[in-house]
């Protein structure tokens, strides 16, 4: 119970490895035990030293943090946390990198970098404790021979999978750590023609743009950031922008994204609490709810405040979990109506969407 996390920091910025290594020897259940400045010399020390968990920068000589990670994830699978900077290009690597096998991110500052990483400090930390706990998974042999920064090509359009579906059928869906992927595997299984869908990842400023973008050229759906006062389409899905809360309300016959600067709920922003809540309120037994992989409980609560409210609840079991704290939270509330693998969320979503499609044809 007492064995020290043991993390091996890469980056080619001598500053920030004495400020990471020195963060993380900081605290009483880790340490540092190696610092590379090139992927090449990390290799090694990974072989020697057999570490808990890496910090590993984007953007290094000889070889990059891309490169190396997907070699990694190849042959030898380990707890990853990225260290991204603020850039558009460092969010569209960065997503790259979650796709490869990554646990998490932190975004490190452009500028003032040593008074920066010491304000990330309990981030970055807490990060390494989730990442050292995390279900980490061998690179599929799918991705192997992708390039970064290019995405597969969108799928063909498949309207009509669905029938008419009703437009007040709203899909609701909550993840964090290990959540960009998941969400990636439930909307890819997703038609066209699905009802709206709504969505928080744990992200923060800055990097929701290149999600929404990766997931658009994936998805049959339109993917996109939430803007205020928007219509919730069918055959769209909206992501909460990174640093600002996101809900819906209705407007008539309509439901309507609601995006505010409001301060942090369960100290997220985004946080899952606030979309569930205001599904719970304003979509009741027309809403699907999907709990995927995170750390803590944002939107347990509120996600059985929906199931009371009359929805159907979806949460990712332990297995298939990167990290299993939300899904385990919605369980505990009683929120969930089904708990499945990953890979049969949106199986299991599609045949109560068809059932109710075809409620609908019966009334007609």
């Amino acid at each position: 119970m007492n064995k020290k996390i043991r993390v091996i920091v890469v980056d080619d910025s001598a500053l920030v490895r004495s400020l990471l290594s020195e963060i993380i020897n900081r605290q009483p259940d880790m340490e540092c035990i190696g610092a590379a400045n090139d992927p090449l010399i990390a290799r090694e020390m990974i072989r020697e030293l057999n570490p808990d968990v890496i910090t590993l920068d984007v953007e290094m000589p000889r070889m990059d943090g891309i490169d190396f990670l997907g070699r990694l994830m190849r042959l030898r699978p380990m707890p990853v946390l990225m260290i991204s900077t603020l850039t558009e290009r460092g969010a569209e690597v960065t997503m790259r990198a979650l796709e490869l096998g990554a646990i998490d991110f932190v975004a490190k500052p452009r500028v003032g970098v040593s008074s920066g990483l010491q304000e990330l400090a309990t981030q970055i930390v807490e990060k390494i404790r989730v990442a050292a706990v995390a279900h980490v998974r061998r690179l599929p042999a799918l991705q192997r021979g992708a390039g970064a920064g290019q995405p597969a090509s969108k799928p063909p359009s498949s309207a009509a999978l669905l029938g008419r579906v009703s437009t007040e059928k709203l899909i609701a869906i909550g993840a964090s750590t290990g959540g960009t992927e998941a969400i990636r595997e439930v909307l890819m299984h997703l038609p066209a023609d699905c009802p709206g869908i709504v969505i928080t990842q744990h992200m923060p400023p800055g990097f929701t743009t290149s999600f929404a973008a990766r997931l658009d050229s994936l998805c049959q759906m339109t993917v996109k950031e939430a803007r205020h006062g928007e219509r919730i389409l069918p055959g769209h899905a909206y992501i909460a922008p990174g640093g600002k809360h996101f809900g819906v309300q209705r407007s008539g016959a309509n439901y309507v994204a609601v995006v505010d600067d409001s301060p942090p709920v369960n100290r997220h922003k985004p946080s899952v609490e606030v979309l569930f809540k205001s599904v719970a309120a304003c979509v009741g037994r027309n809403a699907y709810g999907i709990m995927l992989t995170g750390m803590g409980a944002d939107g347990a609560a509120a996600m059985r405040e929906m199931r009371d409210a009359g929805s159907y609840n979806f949460v990712q079991d332990e297995a298939s979990c990167i990290v299993f704290g939300m899904p385990r939270e919605a369980i505990a509330h009683g929120a969930a109506d089904e708990v499945l693998p990953l890979n049969q969320i949106a199986g299991a979503l599609l045949g109560k969407l068809r059932i109710g499609a075809d409620q609908v044809h019966h009334r007609i």
